[in-house]
């Protein structure tokens, strides 16, 4: 028997990231939590990629709009930033359409010594071209089309990319 919540949920696991359509808030690991409260009043937790993340909005209103038209009157989104979002919460269906669709997916997030972590120099690990699967890449600028990727080059085969960071 599907209960209240669960469809609720459901709905709420169809929303597409605006900047990743490709990805649902799912997939991104974006949606963390779907409640009926005692009023039936649908809550939906989101917590962003970044607490700066100008995508917020949209996916509010996107979730809130779906659930509407799924006949639920009666709807809240609320936004949580802790824990933080970790890239590491992205589902590897997720990180599967991602490269799909010519974006590299984050290595495993860094472990945080304290509240923010430091880096001094760029990460060791090599970023592989979703186009060939070389390692062979170079990044051109640390920020891209959103500021949670960054745009590469394939050496190997010339291609740009974008790669989701690790956070």
């Amino acid at each position: 028997m599907v209960t209240i919540v669960n469809r609720a949920r459901e709905v709420a696991e169809t929303v597409t990231d605006p900047e990743l359509p490709m990805l649902t808030l799912a997939d991104l690991g974006v949606l963390r939590g779907v409640e009926v409260g005692a009023d039936g009043t649908v809550v939906v937790t989101l917590t962003p990629t970044y607490s700066g993340c100008p995508a917020m909005a949209e996916m509010r209103s996107d979730v809130h709009r779906k659930l509407t038209g799924a006949g639920y009157p009666d709807v809240e989104v609320r936004t949580a930033l802790h824990p933080p979002w970790s890239s590491d919460w992205i589902t590897e269906r997720g990180r599967r359409k991602l490269a799909e669709h010519g974006i590299s997916p984050p290595g495993e997030a860094p472990a945080a010594a304290g509240p923010v972590p430091l880096t001094l120099a760029p990460p060791p690990r090599r970023i592989a071209c979703p186009h060939c699967g070389s390692a062979e890449t170079e990044e051109l600028s640390r920020f891209s089309a959103t500021a949670c990727k960054a745009l590469r080059r394939c050496t190997a085969c010339a291609e740009p990319f974008e790669h989701i960071k690790e956070i």
